[in-house]
């Protein structure tokens, strides 16, 4: 059994310099292991003294640290020299700061004497290295015990322990097998739950293992819950419910997450979903048509209507009606939407009963003012919510084609050009416009080059609506000798091939056999020129061909 060596008497702290009394073997304020403390050496040899090391320590702290206990004193030929000023001691820190383990500053290497008088060094010894017992009354092995108060603002700063081996690799994971239990997930909804601390037993001191899992109290909740992967048929569900909920079932093209409103946003990123008639195409047997909202405006006001009947001797017949929104009016898509319509039905409905084609063309127009006009019908209190919006509108060109007549109708600006198939052959433009530029022109006050080259050139005179000044249906009937392309457009296509020369050398040279092909090429003739409006055009070969027989 091995006796504890007697201690100096210290008559203050070597860790916060405050007084002790005799007998103690802890400092009363820090905790300090007073026994860990040697005695100073008997002799005081003359050293060599490094100011800048001294003033590195920090303070008297640090000395406990070098295993000397206290610097030695000077020499009695040194006891006159002005002695060098000693650093003041470090504020101290916080309380959570002491408590936290900090790494230990480096320290200087105090030389110390053995007591046999040979002037060696003696090796340096830490105060765990020398017999005594800790606070806890267990012998002192060099391991760390914890400390009696832990959370005392006077506790002696730990150094951390040493790292611990490196583990072995672990094996790799292999997936569960059938009916083996599920696995478990960490709670972070929350803060970790206290820990119950085992029952202690009588005379034993309960030491915290290193990587000892903690132990949960009988009422603290669980931390691990476990965690089953999504059921594919309830996702499944979920996602029909947000497509039901949408309308039309459509999810954002954007983000492909949220649903889409009525005004066609999504409500999950706000992305402007494509409309439906942002770009429209239509081939009906030998006719078609092709619609794009162009470049510039954010919605597509043209419509257009295409078919084919047969007139009471069994000849064929060929339809093609063309509108154009009035974008300064009151929901000018449904204008043109509703006109379309109209005048396709009209037409459709006329010309199987024998009805000239036009007198047919006529009373389409007719009918498809009517329906424009019939959008303005509101109640009285949508009038008095906004009364400065006028009445919806929009232009209206149309073209009958039989087997041995061309019939044309227009409102508006909108026009039809005739390209015949032998290109040798002159085009021609068969409408004129209702607008500023055409009545200057008319009436001699200006030259064509220069009226449409105003400003007010688009500014229409004609149009269809309830605000309308007086509805003046334009029809024109005509006999080509040679077959040849109708073209029935909008302005946002002839703004980019205004003469007959120019559409006749824009459009593809079999645009009698493949329609279809023939509209996109001039669509996209108008978006390569700037797609400054919406642009629609429709493609009638004549004469009229059967049914049955349509694009190649």
């Amino acid at each position: 059994m091995s006796q504890m060596p007697q201690q100096a008497a210290l008559s203050k702290c070597p860790s916060c310099e405050e007084p002790l009394e005799s007998g103690d073997r802890f400092c009363g304020a820090c905790g300090y292991d007073l026994s860990a403390v040697p005695a100073p050496p008997t002799d005081h040899p003359t050293i060599t003294m490094n100011t800048g090391n001294a003033m590195n320590t920090g303070n008297a702290g640090n000395a406990a640290n070098t295993g000397s206990g206290a610097v030695p004193s000077p020499s009695p030929a040194e006891r006159g020299a002005p002695r060098p000023p000693v650093a003041p001691p470090a504020p101290p820190a916080p309380p959570a700061a002491r408590r936290a383990p900090v790494p230990t500053p480096t320290e200087p290497d105090w030389p110390t004497v053995r007591p046999d008088g040979s002037g060696v060094s003696a090796p340096t010894h830490r105060p765990a290295d020398l017999a005594g017992t800790d606070s806890a009354g267990l012998p002192l092995t060099g391991h760390r015990h914890p400390h009696p108060y832990p959370h005392s603002p006077y506790s002696a700063p730990v150094p951390p322990p040493p790292p611990s081996p490196a583990a072995p690799p672990e094996p790799p994971a292999v997936p569960p097998a059938a009916g083996a239990p599920r696995s478990s997930g960490v709670r972070f909804d929350r803060p970790a739950q206290p820990v119950a601390d085992p029952l202690p037993q009588p005379g034993v001191q309960q030491i915290p293992q290193p990587g000892a899992q903690p132990v949960a109290g009988p009422g603290a909740q669980p931390e691990e819950y476990p965690l089953q992967a999504p059921d594919p048929r309830v996702a499944a569900e979920r996602e029909a419910e947000q497509g039901s909920a949408a309308p039309g079932g459509s999810v954002c093209v954007a983000c492909r997450a949220g649903r889409v409103d009525d005004d066609g946003y999504c409500e999950n990123c706000g992305h402007a979903q494509p409309r439906e008639r942002d770009h429209m195409e239509q081939e009906c047997g030998p006719l078609a048509a092709v619609s794009d909202r162009g470049l510039r405006h954010h919605r597509n006001e043209d419509a257009f209507g295409i078919g084919t009947t047969t007139l009471p001797d069994g000849s064929p017949v060929s339809v093609a009606i063309v509108c154009d929104g009035v974008s300064s009016a009151t929901r000018p898509d449904e204008a043109s939407l509703a006109a379309s319509r109209a005048a396709s039905a009209s037409l459709l409905a006329a010309l199987p009963r024998g009805t000239h084609p036009q007198q047919a063309m006529h009373e389409a127009i007719i009918a498809a003012s009517d329906a424009v006009n019939a959008l303005a019908d509101e109640p009285e209190t949508e009038r008095e919510r906004a009364p400065h919006q006028n009445s919806p509108a929009c232009t209206f060109v149309g073209a009958v084609v039989t087997d041995g007549l061309l019939v044309v109708g227009w409102v508006g600006d909108s026009r039809v050009y005739w390209v015949p198939v032998d290109r040798a052959a002159p085009p021609a433009r068969l409408t004129e416009d209702d607008s500023w530029a055409a009545q200057m022109v008319a009436a001699g006050l200006m030259g064509e080059a220069e009226a449409y080259a105003d400003q007010r050139a688009h500014a229409i005179t004609g149009w269809l609506g309830a605000d309308a000044y007086e509805l003046e249906p334009h029809t024109a009937s005509f006999k080509p000798d040679r077959p040849g392309v109708v073209v029935v457009c909008t302005d946002g296509l002839w703004n980019y091939a205004e003469s007959a020369e120019e559409m006749a050398r824009t459009l593809p040279a079999d645009a009698a056999v493949r329609p279809l092909h023939g509209a996109r090429v001039l669509v996209g003739h108008a978006l390569d020129g700037g797609g400054h409006d919406n642009v629609t055009v429709a493609l009638v070969p004549f004469p009229a061909v059967p049914q049955g027989a349509g694009s190649a």
